[in-house]
């Protein structure tokens, strides 16, 4: 895992200050985090393309795995960020063909599988990666991002150039980008905790999608495609559970032991949960020495730790552990580091104590993890998402087949009154189903379109309506992909891993391991296993509508013990609500109220609403002011504060 940073010049007179080596190396020392072992940097001769590079090194230590990295001919040159699990295959099929390689990397199979296959080689891939080359034949700007987006690519494009960069904190030190705020990605940010796919919180500043690649030619003809179908295989109705769990486990098996690629010291990120719990189990099966885990906690407030669970993994599988506890001090240190890291206000308040456990990791000694994230959303594992399944098959079906009239009336009889009690979220439900928009919009509205228009000042009421229509696109896109084939767990788990997954919780685990210098694989995001259980029929996943994870849970009896298969879910927290209704009050009180961000697009009076209901205990606001919280940090660090006219 690396950084990749690199420039495309359309402008012959101002090539050789657009695509300038003292730049490209500027805008790579920012991110020496992501690859603290070596770097580089290669300009064209035409000066018309130029790449940087920083290696965290993991395949191939040696010199001859560095990068950019040119085929023998020097007509293809590429920088890779991420890790290619089949590239012995793919590299044996390209020596059948008469290729020759000069290193054992990944990223050299890729360079020659492009010569070969050209743009189709993404489709051959199976990994996690961003990477960008350049065709010097054909004068062509060729990248990709990985199907399910664990690795970022943003970039920037104008007349005279397109750059790109595995961090928006490279960019923004090319001089010709100006750092402007992108208000259209607000509401976005407010709903889900996160940016869209597509855009950044930065003006002008865009990603590639997860499952999407890339062409640019030196003329800046642009083309963006989409070369994965996460609905290949249709629904497949023969299937029954007992095959159902033993295709789960022969895939996991596979994934994890695919993601054990490495010639540098591995481990897993363990929580105690059913998830990372059977990472550890599946993963002894194939060691012939001790798993190392690593585990945080907390050192007050008890309740959110699962350290006893995590301890009870450790004792049966043997492993050799390492656990740190941190407190709300210890937090409240780093919250201006996390925002830096971050690039762009990630909500999701798990990032503080990650980044406390790669920071263990790291200082350990290893330098590659695996860890749980992706399981909840293929198989039902949260609460709320089988409250929402049974709430979708009965009322919401129910209230969408009444005459629109009468749904409306519902809705404006109910409004002044869920208004009333602050309950925004369900009155959002019924808004949705009055205007006909889609039930699901991926995980938990943060702030609901409904509190959006109470929290934003009258000149900003139309961002509330961004996150539908962002979602609107995701729902037609899924309904294109599945040819109109679509039940309601399809479209949940095409949503995750549209939006929630790869833009807040893989890029929480990508930043806050990078940060620290750490590489993070997520085996329950193999490509083929989500392919296989996006074929799963509904009945499979939730039979009873009551157990949560069944299949996954039924499939792991025997290899993890009932007490962690079956326990509670406690979930990976942190003590936010806690912290910003004691310690972190007066902070979080003066960082949001001096935003000039805020007094901008925001209501005074309900911003200071939030954090007195909060602070006297009568609600639960931590959420919501974490991300207000964020929000105004982020705009304090990149922005300096400043004030917007």
């Amino acid at each position: 895992m690396c950084g990749i940073v690199g420039v495309l010049s359309f402008n012959k007179t101002k090539q050789s200050s657009i695509v300038n080596p003292d730049i490209l190396k500027k805008m790579s020392d920012v991110i020496y985090h992501r690859g603290p072992d070596s770097n580089g940097i290669w300009v064209s001769k035409e000066f018309e393309c130029g790449f940087a590079f920083r290696r965290l090194s993991i395949i191939d230590l040696t010199p001859a795995g560095n990068q950019p990295m040119s085929t023998s001919d020097f007509s293809v040159t590429i920088v890779f960020n991420g890790e290619i699990y089949n590239y012995l295959q793919i590299r044996e099929e390209l020596k059948q063909k008469g290729y020759s390689f000069r290193s054992r990397t990944d990223t050299e199979v890729i360079l020659y599988g492009y010569k070969e296959w050209g743009t189709s080689i993404v489709k051959k891939l199976s990994g996690m990666f961003a990477f960008v080359l350049w065709d010097e034949e054909r004068k062509l700007l060729f990248g990709a991002r990985d199907r399910l987006g664990k690795k970022p690519l943003y970039y920037f494009r104008n007349s005279d150039c397109f750059i790109f960069a595995s961090e928006i904190k490279s960019l923004i030190l090319h001089p010709l980008l100006q750092k402007e705020i992108n208000i259209d990605e607000i509401g976005n940010y407010l709903n889900f905790g996160t940016s869209s796919n597509r855009a950044t919180l930065f003006k002008n500043i865009f990603k590639i999608p997860p499952s999407h690649f890339f062409t640019l030619d030196s003329k800046g003809n642009f083309n963006i495609e989409r070369y994965w179908n996460p609905f290949v295989l249709g629904i497949n109705t023969e299937i029954n559970e007992n095959d159902a769990k033993n295709e789960i486990i022969n895939l996991l098996r596979v994934a994890i032991k695919d993601r054990m690629m490495s010639d540098v010291p591995f481990g897993v990120f363990l929580s105690g949960g059913i998830d990372s719990s059977l990472n550890v189990a599946l993963m002894s099966e194939l060691m012939d020495r001790p798993v190392d885990t690593f585990t945080v906690g907390f050192k007050e407030l008890q309740k959110y730790n699962e350290l006893e669970y995590a301890r009870k993994i450790v004792e049966i599988f043997r492993t050799n552990h390492h656990e740190i506890l941190i407190d709300s001090k210890d937090a409240f240190e780093v919250l201006y580091d996390l925002v830096w890291y971050e690039d762009e206000p990630n909500a999701d308040p798990v990032c503080i104590p990650l980044y406390f456990l790669s920071k263990l990791t790291r200082s350990s000694g290893t330098i590659v993890v695996q860890v749980g994230e992706g399981s909840d959303e293929q198989f039902v594992g949260y609460n709320w998402l089988l409250r929402d399944y049974k709430f979708y098959h009965t009322f919401w079906k129910f209230f969408v087949s009444l005459p629109k009239f009468l749904r409306k009336s519902i809705y404006e009889t109910s409004k002044p009154f869920l208004k009333a009690i602050n309950q925004h979220l369900p009155l959002d439900f019924i808004r949705r189903a009055t205007q006909d928009e889609e039930y699901y919009w991926s995980g938990i509205s943060i702030f609901p379109p409904e509190e959006m228009r109470v929290l934003l000042k009258k000149k900003f009421q139309w961002i509330a309506e961004k996150p539908w229509e962002y979602v609107g696109d995701l729902l037609a896109n899924a309904t294109k992909l599945s040819q109109g084939n679509l039940n309601f767990l399809q479209w949940v788990l095409f949503a995750e891993i549209s939006q929630r997954l790869p833009e807040l919780l893989l890029m929480r685990v990508d930043k806050m391991g990078m940060a620290n210098s750490i590489e993070a694989r997520v085996p329950f995001l193999d490509y083929r296993l989500i392919e296989f259980t996006m074929s799963l029929p509904e009945k499979l996943k939730v039979p009873n509508g009551k157990t949560t994870k069944y299949l996954l849970k039924k499939a792991v009896e025997g290899i993890l013990p009932d007490e962690i298969i079956y326990r509670k879910k406690q979930g990976f927290w942190a003590p936010i609500n806690e912290w910003l209704r004691n310690e972190w009050f007066e902070f979080a009180s003066a960082r949001i109220n001096n935003s000039n961000l805020f007094k901008n697009l925001f209501e005074e009076k309900y911003l200071n609403f939030i954090l007195n209901q909060h602070k006297n205990g009568k609600g639960k606001y931590g959420f919501r002011i974490f991300t207000l919280l964020n929000l105004a940090l982020w705009y304090e660090k990149f922005f300096d504060n400043q004030k917007i006219e």
